[in-house]
Parts: structure tokens; sequence; C-alpha cells
């Protein structure tokens, strides 16, 4: 399996940032994959997941500011960010397991295949 995140960057707050997982290799029929960021000194967390069948879930401090969605011709997740906060400011990865069940997990553990992340920073 293979993930490359793109699409980091630099930007001011309240700027808007999309990046993109180009992900290939694996062949789950169903499946969760998702963004996680970590923070210099702080533990990987679950920003945004979703299900092969469309359904999403975010974590609550960027609700209504970020999108996940997944173009499945292109096998590309997308992450819509809006609204950055200077609190935004983290290393970005992708990751995707096989899943059989409903609702996709945020803990970073449960994911077994990751991107190499893309920097993102929001000065004020």
């Amino acid at each position: 399996v293979r993930l490359v995140e793109s699409g980091g960057g630099s930007v001011q707050a309240g700027g808007s940032l999309r990046l993109s997982c180009a992900a290939s290799g694996y062949t789950y029929s169903t499946y969760c994959m998702g963004w996680f960021r970590q923070a210099p000194g702080k533990e990987r967390e679950g920003v945004a997941v979703i299900h092969s069948d469309g359904r999403t879930r975010y974590t609550d401090s960027v609700k209504g500011r970020f999108t996940i969605s997944q173009d499945n011709a292109k096998n590309t997740l997308y992450l819509q960010m809006n609204s950055l906060k200077t609190e935004d400011t983290a290393m970005y990865y992708c990751a995707v397991r096989g899943w059989s069940g409903a609702i996709c997990p945020t803990y970073s553990l449960l994911y077994n295949y990751w991107g190499q992340g893309t920097q993102v920073t929001v000065s004020s």
C-alpha cells in the first residue's frame, strides 16, 4: 500500500488549503481512510475519517471548517481546510485500513498504512 500526501504549505490564519492523498496498492472492499495530524510535542490525533460508503467523522475542533472527501476513480483522498487557525499547524498524514464495521475509528493506532506526511503551517 502506498499513500502520498501533497498540498501542505504556509498560510495566514483564515486562509484555506486542500490536502490530497494519492492511494495505491490496497484491495479492501470496505475500508476507512483518514487524515491525522501531529504537532510538535503532541500525540497524533484523528482529524477526519471517511468510510468506503462515504460516511464521515470529524474531530470537534474542525467541524464546520474541514471537509474530507474521496474520488474513487482517482483513488485520491482530500481534505479541504477553510478558516484555518494557528492551532491547525501540524504535520498532516493520511492513513487507511480495511474495516468491516459501520463506523470508522479515529484512533491513529488502529490504522496500519500511512503516508509520509505534509506540513501545514498557519501564521497569525
